[in-house]
């Protein structure tokens, strides 16, 4: 067993990725409060600021960094399906993005709500939307990614929704913390090493 330096300014994290082959059972839906309205053809500036809400506490940042032409190449993709999550006031609370670019397949691209919502059973709600969703027509393999700096409990929760874990990967990339693609404080539970640039 060896471990492997990773630079004060990089991030290093196992992503595993999951996936369904068959269409679960349907599930009773959880009661909420919230609602999933489509979100036809968001604007870029609108798309980052939920993005980031949903994920700066994980480190989430492609989306962030992706230019407007390469980011609007996806999220106005007729077969990339974006839905807000909104809460009684239609504040935009969380996220889903479902991608059937690839024939057959459907990728749960981003799902998440923001922190306050975390712990409260709603990940369980829009979990359920999420896979009426993206076992359309066709469709004979739908899969995620999650990784280590996830919330603690992802990989256990794809898992209870009959995700399959197949593949296991590490990943390193500039700590966005350090870039100043996101701020500081950002991700805690994840130790910055090195001071911003």
């Amino acid at each position: 067993m060896s471990l492997t330096p990773v630079a004060d300014t990089q991030v290093a994290t196992i992503v595993t990725t999951l996936e369904m082959r068959a269409r679960p059972r349907p599930r009773p839906l959880p009661d909420s409060r919230l609602r999933l309205a489509a979100w036809d053809r968001p604007s870029p500036d609108k798309y980052r600021a939920l993005f980031a809400r949903v994920g700066a506490p994980w480190l989430w940042f492609s989306r962030l960094v992706m230019d407007d032409a390469r980011l609007l190449s996806i999220i106005h993709d007729p077969d990339v399906s974006i839905l807000a999550v909104l809460d009684p006031a239609g504040i935009e609370v969380g996220m889903l993005e479902l991608d059937f670019r690839e024939p057959g397949q459907c990728e749960l691209s981003y799902f998440g709500l923001v922190p306050e919502l975390v712990g409260q059973g709603q990940g369980r709600w829009l979990m359920g939307h999420a896979l009426a969703r993206a076992w359309r027509k066709g469709v004979e393999r739908v899969w995620v990614h999650t990784c280590t700096l996830d919330h603690p409990r992802a990989l256990g929760f794809y898992r209870a929704a009959g995700f399959v874990a197949v593949t296991r990967k590490v990943e390193t990339f500039d700590d966005p913390r350090v870039t100043g693609v996101l701020p500081a404080d950002a991700a805690p539970h994840v130790p910055l090493l090195a001071s911003r640039r």
